[in-house]
């Protein structure tokens, strides 16, 4: 078993696939020659040769309209979009197209792609490099929209995703790249060395999609949470005194409603925690696929802990990110205490 971090982890993911499949290809800004921005692809070129990884140029709309193609005439490709702020551009072939591919063709074609991007914050990034949009992609029919939070989940997860015959969009928690993350920015930085999530096989292995996991046990509270979150949740629950039980989604759609369920009829009370604004984020929809599964086991009302309504700002970064401070408040409101 060897120890990687999330790029190393990510890069090893393709590099199986690639060897795998010769149909899997891998593409996008700067993701050729230079191994891209954070190095996620370095060395693919060199190893897999210049048609199974090669760079795109600037226009988002055109690597994923380039990878629909692609994937109508049978290729698996992996498409990455350098920051997940400037995936909009590409939306519309990721809906209009990719998403509705085997809808529209009566299943004659399927659209068996990845767009990769990193999102999120916590690195100083301003408000154009620290965007979290996955509850955009979560709202479409035909889509599927996975976060890893470790390495292990990182690698399997991304070949599963490959792997699947739909379109996946899979957004990678760039604060997590190189070590995790508690939400403590004064505290020393983590690698993924001294972490059990870090151990990840050299081989290939799949984790399957819409499966979350219970990343941390406990019979008091559930906090749903997916990302850099859940590190920050049990932060969170440590700091409060809590036994909280933290639910890593992993998958958010498809989302895995029996774990969901399990855990908030066992504990009475939610916390759902995402980075991304309040207002119509993810949380809304778990807050209503928990209320409408779980309302008659519900001891407290379901609290959200999130991003402001605004652009993420580059001065208040760290009053607009969910640190561990404003998670264990809702875990104390929850609590009654």
């Amino acid at each position: 078993m060897a120890r990687m971090n999330m790029v190393q982890a990510l890069n090893s993911a393709l590099d199986v696939m690639m060897a795998k499949d010769p149909d899997v290809v891998v593409f996008g800004q700067d993701v050729g020659y230079f191994g891209g921005v954070f190095r996620v692809t370095d060395g693919l070129q060199q190893k897999h040769g210049l048609t199974r990884c090669f760079d795109a140029p600037i226009t988002e709309g055109g690597i994923v309209a380039a990878a629909v193609g692609m994937a109508a005439f049978g290729l698996r490709p992996v498409a990455e979009i350098q920051f997940a702020d400037y995936i909009y551009p590409g939306i519309d072939q990721i809906i209009s197209e990719a998403a509705r591919l085997r809808y529209r063709s009566a299943t004659q074609f399927t659209a068996p792609l990845v767009v990769r991007s990193p999102y999120g914050g916590g690195i100083f990034g301003g408000q154009t490099h620290s965007q979290s949009p996955e509850a955009l992609f979560t709202h479409v029919a035909g889509l599927k929209v996975v976060i890893p939070s470790t390495p292990y989940d990182a690698k399997g997860l991304l070949i599963s995703a490959i792997e699947d015959d739909d379109p996946v969009v899979f957004l990678e928690p760039k604060r997590l790249y190189t070590g995790p993350f508690n939400g403590d920015r004064s505290g020393a930085v983590q690698s993924w060395a001294n972490h059990p999530g870090g151990e990840t096989p050299e081989d290939y292995y799949a984790v399957p999609l819409s499966e979350a996991a219970v990343v941390r046990e406990g019979a008091d509270v559930t906090v749903l949470a997916y990302g850099t979150m859940v590190h920050v949740a049990v932060a969170a629950a440590q700091q409060a005194q809590i036994d909280a039980e933290v639910i890593d989604l992993r998958t958010l759609w498809p989302v895995d409603i029996e774990a969901i369920t399990r855990s908030v009829q066992k504990t009475g009370r939610c916390i759902i925690v995402h980075e991304a604004t309040l207002t119509s984020g993810f949380g809304a929809e778990l807050g209503s696929l928990v209320q409408e599964h779980c309302f008659y086991h519900l001891e407290a009302p379901i609290e959200r802990v999130a991003g402001w309504d605004t652009p993420y700002p580059h001065i208040f970064e760290w009053e607009y990110f969910p640190g561990p401070a404003r998670v264990a408040d809702a875990m104390r409101r929850a609590m009654g205490t």
